[in-house]
């Protein structure tokens, strides 16, 4: 099937077609000056990561050349669940290869990847409000319940978030800085 993701006005509650592909297009996260949109796409084959404008103007791509939606991932492996840096210089992502999920991150440009965890399932990132901590929700092993965990952009300072019940796709709070 064909999934496209779309941009709606808060205000005239109008919305417009972003991107217009056979491809499934999914997971868009918004860059903090609203700009530009990084999205998940399977149009290379394998899910990756892929930043347009949100005017629908072509872009330098890191690959060279120009296009409407440019791809930044070029790994082995699914990448997913992409989402924007407070200071707009760096997207967290989910990345499954080899039966392993990692949450990592790379720099707008596609340079700089990095794979901060590495377990059975780490799903879902998002960023602190100041930046320097992704949270993050992880399985150890299969049937185990999810737990939330953080770790810094070192990647060396996981920390399990206890909670009361299972949890999963954790959101932060701007309030919690």
């Amino acid at each position: 099937g064909n999934t496209d993701i779309y941009i709606m006005n808060l205000r005239t509650r109008e919305s417009s077609r972003l991107t217009d592909h056979p491809a499934i297009d999914t997971s868009p996260s918004m860059s903090p000056d609203g700009k530009s949109v990084v999205f998940n796409s399977d149009r290379g084959g394998s899910p990756q990561l892929y930043i347009m404008n949100t005017d629908g103007s072509q872009r330098a791509c890191p690959s060279g050349g120009r296009d409407v939606a440019c791809r930044i991932t070029f790994g082995k492996g699914r990448y997913s669940t992409p989402v924007w840096s407070p200071r707009g210089d760096l997207i967290a992502f989910t990345k499954q290869e080899g039966g392993k999920f990692y949450i990592g991150v790379i720099g707008t440009d596609g340079k700089g990847e990095r794979l901060l965890t590495e377990a059975y399932l780490d799903e879902g990132p998002d960023w602190s409000p100041n930046g320097r901590v992704i949270v993050y929700f992880r399985e150890a092993r299969a049937g185990a319940s999810p737990q939330l965990w953080s770790v810094d952009l070192s990647g060396r300072n996981e920390r399990r978030m206890v909670t009361q019940t299972d949890a999963s796709d954790p959101a932060w709070s701007p309030l919690l800085e």
